[in-house]
């Protein structure tokens, strides 16, 4: 029998236990996301999976917002956030700063996600790119890698919070393995 646990019974750290918490490498970055409601799903996930921090660039909105909040449930106040005007001053600071670039957008030569791996004590930037156009050309260009989910079916496209879910569960379980050894 499985008994659906309560709260209480979730073992839910602290927002200072989180901020103190060592943190997975791994920054996620925001390439004008128009949608208030999957910038708050986003911090949802940096959060699930003790992430760095998130980078909003260009028009993405920044907290506090209403509309962020809904989904993002308290969230915002966990993971570190910073905003830039440009995603390619977010790509200056994370180069200079020893971050490998990785885009998730379908592009020729990409690397399938489940092909894509990761060395150990390495640091990734992932950049999410805006709902209509994807990731921009030009930092397509900077990046050090493409990386793109497979899908099977007849759109191709998912949810640019479901692909942050998608993505960020796969290289958290890559970079786990690698702090088991």
């Amino acid at each position: 029998m499985h008994r659906k646990l309560k709260n209480e019974e979730l073992n839910r750290i602290s927002i200072d236990e989180f901020k103190s918490t060592t943190k997975t490498p791994i920054i996620i970055v925001l390439d004008n996301i128009r949608s208030l409601n999957n910038i708050g799903s986003v911090f949802r996930t940096a959060d699930a999976f003790l992430i760095e921090a998130v980078y909003l660039c260009g028009i993405t909105a920044t907290p506090p917002h209403r509309e962020i909040q809904k989904t993002a449930l308290g969230s915002t106040e966990t993971v570190a956030w910073k905003h830039f005007e440009s995603t390619i001053e977010a790509i200056t600071e994370l180069k200079n700063t020893g971050y490998k670039i990785a885009s998730i957008e379908q592009t020729e030569n990409s690397t399938m996600l489940d092909e894509f791996s990761i060395g150990p004590n390495e640091k990734l930037a992932v950049f999410f790119g805006n709902e209509v156009k994807g990731v921009e050309q030009e930092v397509i260009d900077l990046s050090d890698v493409i990386i793109e989910i497979p899908q099977y079916g007849t759109k191709h496209s998912l949810n640019i919070s479901v692909s942050c879910g998608v993505v960020i569960w796969d290289l958290f379980q890559k970079m786990k393995l690698h702090l088991s050894k």
